[in-house]
């Protein structure tokens, strides 16, 4: 009995030692991740002079001020490109959803000749280096005239071989006995598609959606690519603008404002959202 007692209270010992070690790997994980937004609010609350003086990084600052968020909205037209990308954002992300539910739809539910093959081309794309297409894009959208305006902004982000994948894969989770019967009773694809395979793939649609809008908030090396006039800037354009504007040095603590500013929108949607997209994902990629 004593000896089965002493092995419990080594068991015991070593999975709190297991558990101790674990939170303290993640507790620096976490100090590693959270410390490039902690610079980026540190920066965007000290001033020009005290940031540009500093010849060794000080971790912290005795006299924090909010005039470079101030000088975020004077130096460039901050409101103007955040309407812009919000233009942008969501209608990329609107016919991007209507192109991804009617391609998955059809790769899950319909039946034609050479389906297999053509999904099998789809999933090649995703091998095929960002650089490449980015070109490719680039010379289409000037080649037919449209540099500078929101469509050639949208028309390449409007299709994702990934998200067409995802939700394929939940689609198929749906039983196929649901489908027949729809079928018996008369009822069209389309309808049988809103009535009964969107609700089902809420969670999946959620998803896609809000990490598109996060992709399309983020874009920089694109919407820097295809336009050069402030009318159509985004708040990428927006940012490498302000970083200019530093009487003859970059003022970098009013970029690290505007950065704040335009991470601010996506936090918030992260967090809230955060459980509906883990959900969305793991039922994307499991079958079953």
């Amino acid at each position: 009995m004593k000896n089965k007692t002493h092995a419990e209270k080594r068991i015991g010992r070593k999975r709190v030692a297991v558990r101790t070690l674990t939170y303290i790997l993640l507790a620096v994980w976490a100090l590693a991740v959270l410390f490039p937004f902690y610079w980026m609010l540190l920066s965007s609350v000290k001033s020009y002079g005290a940031y540009n003086s500093e010849y060794v990084p000080a971790f912290y600052t005795v006299a924090p001020t909010l005039e470079n968020y101030v000088s975020a909205f004077r130096e460039a037209p901050l409101a103007k490109y955040f309407l812009n990308t919000l233009i942008f954002t969501l209608l990329t992300t609107g016919i991007m959803l209507t192109v991804t539910v009617l391609a998955a739809f059809a790769f899950a539910r319909l039946e034609f000749k050479g389906k297999n093959i053509v999904f099998a081309l789809f999933l090649a794309l995703m091998m095929i280096p960002n650089e490449l297409v980015i070109i490719t894009n680039f010379q289409t959208i000037t080649s037919a005239g449209m540099r500078n305006t929101f469509h050639g902004l949208i028309l390449p982000s409007v299709a994702s071989v990934f998200y067409i994948y995802l939700l394929k894969e939940n689609f198929e989770q749906i039983p196929d006995e649901l489908y027949k019967a729809a079928k018996v009773d008369g009822t069209s694809d389309f309808k049988y598609l809103v009535k009964v395979m969107l609700p089902i793939a809420r969670p999946t649609l959620i998803t896609i959606a809000i990490l598109k809008i996060i992709e399309c908030w983020n874009s920089y090396v694109w919407p820097r690519l295809i336009t050069d006039e402030k009318a159509r800037f985004l708040v990428s354009n927006g940012i490498q603008e302000i970083r200019e504007n530093g009487f003859g040095r970059e003022n970098v603590p009013a970029m690290m404002a505007a950065v704040v500013l335009v991470s601010l929108p996506l936090i918030v949607l992260f967090l809230i959202f955060r459980k509906r997209i883990m959900k969305g994902v793991s039922m994307g990629g499991t079958k079953g």
